[in-house]
């Protein structure tokens, strides 16, 4: 009868502990949830703090992050509270069991059929039950809410990247002689239906100067992500170095193009680190030589501690011409036989932009290289222009040959663009 209440009391309390682990585990993921949204709204807001202050959104960025904070509490609250729910659940069985066994062992002594020792005999079995299984029930609720705060993790950890290389994938080696890129009747769309490439189809010779231009949404800086292969194109195909992008080693097709993106983002960290970080291995003579290129270098030895000045989150303490000469000098040191400019000089002034794109001349010399522009002035010296409306290639040509049709495409642009540089320099005069 005695092992029965024993038995009973285990059970009971196995049950009771799964149980409720189980129930209180929507608490804890919700906790989770909650610290992480709060986390990203207070990051969102940080990081964009100049916005906020430009619109005067203080005490709205403040409430969104007190709603996110209140639900923390909520669930932490929920989280705390089944806790102690189970803790005294899991303490009040073993005592009810307790309680029974001592009030039968005592009725047992009063009959005259045990002695005392039969009772303390008794209450020892139960308090050796006690014992590990109070602790194999805290051992199971730790390690359960351990995988639930590891829950995210695990699911990236299962998530199959999109674009990746195959194991046995050979490694893409390309000179400035041999980098020559070809696009292949290339159609891509970000959403179904919404095409954003259409055939296009066209080959940089190495060591040759492209441009791509056009108008917003015509597509040219997704020609840029599908050549560093952050997308697939849905049919067509991409080469460089006379080899399928596709089939060959990401890491490698990637190290053998430098980029300045439109947008230069920088790390947390000197400035010395921003320029290195286009390759670590660097030299400090090829850190100096890379951006004294990019029209940088007296710029940064005026400054009180030189190249190890911070440049804040994001670069927020530099210029947008700083930040954006940055990474031309990143993309210079990593010397790579093929270099694209994204918008290159889009925040420079046109005293700057001159003696920087005499400095990428000097760069891209001998070296395929593509330039993604909206400023025409930019590319009226390379090798042959594209011109892009609706992901598809229009007109192409040099400078000079686009504009001896004054109703092409690129001569509607190129005017337009004079007349505007025209009529702000004649306002500023007047």
């Amino acid at each position: 009868m005695y092992g029965a209440v024993a038995l009973s009391a285990v059970s009971l309390y196995s049950g009771f502990t799964l149980a409720i682990t189980q129930w209180r585990t929507k608490f804890r993921v919700n906790m989770n949830k909650a610290d992480n949204e709060a986390g990203n709204k207070a990051v969102d807001s940080l990081i964009n703090y100049e916005t906020v202050k430009y619109f005067n959104n203080e005490d709205y960025e403040a409430s969104q992050y007190d709603k996110s904070l209140k639900m923390y509490e909520d669930a932490s609250l929920k989280t705390s509270t089944s806790l102690a729910a189970l803790n005294f659940g899991q303490n009040a069985i073993f005592s009810v069991a307790l309680s029974g066994i001592m009030i039968m062992a005592s009725r047992e002594i009063l009959a005259g059929t045990m002695t005392v020792g039969d009772l303390v005999m008794v209450n020892g079995l139960l308090f050796q039950l006690s014992i590990p299984l109070g602790f194999l029930g805290s051992v199971y609720r730790e390690i359960r809410q351990a995988l639930i705060d590891m829950q995210i993790m695990f699911q990236l950890m299962t998530v199959d990247p999109k674009v990746s290389s195959q194991p046995d994938a050979p490694k893409l080696t390309v000179t400035p002689q041999t980098a020559e890129i070809a696009f292949n009747n290339v159609c891509f769309e970000y959403v179904e239906g919404q095409r954003i490439l259409q055939n296009l189809t066209f080959t940089v010779p190495p060591g040759k100067s492209f441009a791509i231009v056009g108008g917003s949404g015509s597509g040219k800086s997704t020609v840029i992500r599908l050549l560093f292969r952050f997308f697939e194109p849905n049919s067509g195909s991409i080469s460089v170095g006379g080899k399928d992008i596709s089939v060959v080693d990401l890491d490698s097709l990637r190290r053998n193009i430098a980029i300045v993106p439109q947008d230069s983002v920088l790390f947390h960290n000197t400035i010395h680190h921003n320029i290195r970080y286009g390759d670590l291995s660097a030299s400090e003579e090829q850190i100096f030589r890379a951006a004294r290129m990019a029209e940088l270098h007296e710029t940064i030895e005026d400054w009180p501690k030189g190249y190890q000045t911070q440049v804040g989150e994001r670069g927020l303490k530099l210029s947008g011409g700083e930040k954006q000469r940055v990474s031309i000098a990143r993309a210079i040191l990593k010397d790579s036989p093929i270099l694209i400019f994204d918008e290159a000089t889009s925040s420079l002034d046109s005293i700057t932009e001159n003696s920087i794109m005499r400095a990428l001349a000097q760069a891209t010399s001998g070296r395929t290289s593509i330039c993604i522009a909206h400023r025409l002035s930019t590319v009226v010296n390379c090798d042959e222009i594209l011109v892009l409306d609706h992901g598809e290639v229009v007109e192409r040509g040099s400078h000079s040959q686009l504009l001896e049709d004054p109703k092409s495409f690129y001569s509607v642009l190129w005017n337009s663009q004079h007349e505007l540089v025209l009529q702000e320099n004649s306002e500023n005069i007047s």
